[in-house]
């Protein structure tokens, strides 16, 4: 079988200072050294890494990244060293812990008939960004379309504090670690996806759409090239970092009173999976008149699924609002949805799952020429 190798070349003026750095610094091995009487090349490998230090070569002397478990323990705890040959070593965690930024609250209003661009992303999936501020990167919430057919993806996984994959339309299959065979998401259905649960998205078909929201906003995704999907056990009762994965049929809801008077909803089941990080219901009208309210919560994004409505907030300019067209409402802002068409569903996403909502007298809120003053 034919070997293959690569290294990254980097410059010296003198080689013999840069042996016991490479070596006794970086814990790399030295490999290859020529030629023997006046050594000009030197070859190192270790962490992943094959590096070739060479005198005079035309490169700069450039950056190396080593991450490792125990940065306190690696190079005397220096997480900054410069090489005698000029290159700059970064010494960081391998695994650094999951940051969640605090939300920057904000009124935010996404509609679909601003044409907002549609950007190619990863594996050849077409994204729409609904919350361009992210709160200060504490969520994001991509509506994202899949070209029809089977989708060039790879077993993945995310680093994430919450991640929910919501269809629009169509489907698309999936194969999740430790969940059986194919899982099929339609129109309405839902996932949950578990902090680094290993995932492959396999084909899509009937313009599949879908509502992906993600904690935080930056997170990284790696790819999985020791596992194979599906795996041979199946454990629907496993839990990735405290939280269940969840596939939710819209055809088994059952509709129960929401939170804001004048709508009832079905539960997707995510806040006990989730044991409380987040909430996802589908609401629907009831006919009755909806009063202002205000929620107690942190994140409360709304993605409207189907149908019209007309978002009314404290201060602001009423927003007519279709399929498509997406929402933020801060906390402690006094909001109303009124003009709903009888086959509006709204898609609501809380952080956390449980909060309190607040049911107010509209004589008890300031005119909107008073609010303005004061702003």
């Amino acid at each position: 079988m034919t070997e293959t190798r690569a290294e990254i070349r980097l410059p010296t003026k003198d080689l013999a200072r840069d042996l016991p750095f490479f070596t006794k610094t970086l814990k790399m091995r030295l490999d290859m050294i020529y030629p023997a009487d006046n050594p000009e090349i030197a070859v190192f490998s270790g962490h992943g890494l094959r590096v070739r230090v060479e005198k005079d070569a035309p490169e700069g002397p450039g950056t190396l990244r080593i991450l490792t478990e125990d940065p306190g323990g690696f190079a005397g705890g220096e997480r900054l060293l410069v090489a005698p040959n000029g290159t700059r070593v970064e010494i960081d965690e391998l695994n650094p812990p999951l940051v969640l930024p605090e939300t920057e609250h904000a009124f935010v209003v996404r509609r679909l008939a601003d044409q907002a661009p549609w950007v190619i992303g990863r594996a050849g999936m077409e994204y729409r960004d609904l919350v361009p501020t992210r709160l200060g990167g504490a969520m994001i919430a991509s509506h994202i379309r899949v070209p029809d057919g089977p989708v060039p993806d790879m077993v993945h996984f995310h680093k994430v504090g919450f991640q929910l994959i919501f269809c629009v339309r169509g489907w698309v299959d999936v194969l999740y670690e430790d969940q059986g065979g194919m899982r099929r998401l339609t129109a309405g259905d839902c996932f949950i996806q578990p902090p680094e649960i290993r995932h492959r998205v396999m084909h899509a078909a009937d313009g599949i759409e879908v509502v992906e929201i993600g904690v935080p906003a930056e997170h990284i995704t790696e790819i999985d090239h020791d596992m194979t999907l599906p795996t041979p056990q199946e454990r629907p009762d496993r839990e990735w970092q405290g939280q269940k994965f969840v596939h939710n049929l819209a055809k088994e809801g059952v509709f129960a009173p929401f939170r804001v008077p004048g709508f009832e909803a079905r539960d997707t089941t995510i806040c006990d999976n989730t044991k409380g990080v987040a909430s996802v219901l589908v609401a629907r009208p009831t006919g009755e008149t909806a009063p202002w309210t205000r929620h107690h919560g942190d994140i409360l994004f709304n993605f409207v699924l189907a149908g019209e409505m007309t978002l009314e907030g404290e201060g602001k300019d009423p927003f007519r609002l279709s399929a498509g067209d997406a929402f933020v409402i801060p906390p402690k802002m006094a909001t109303r949805y009124t003009g709903a068409t009888t086959d509006l569903e709204l898609l609501e996403v809380s952080l956390p799952g449980r909060f309190d909502t607040e049911i107010l007298r509209e004589e008890s809120l300031p005119r909107r020429n008073e609010q303005t003053v004061q702003a």
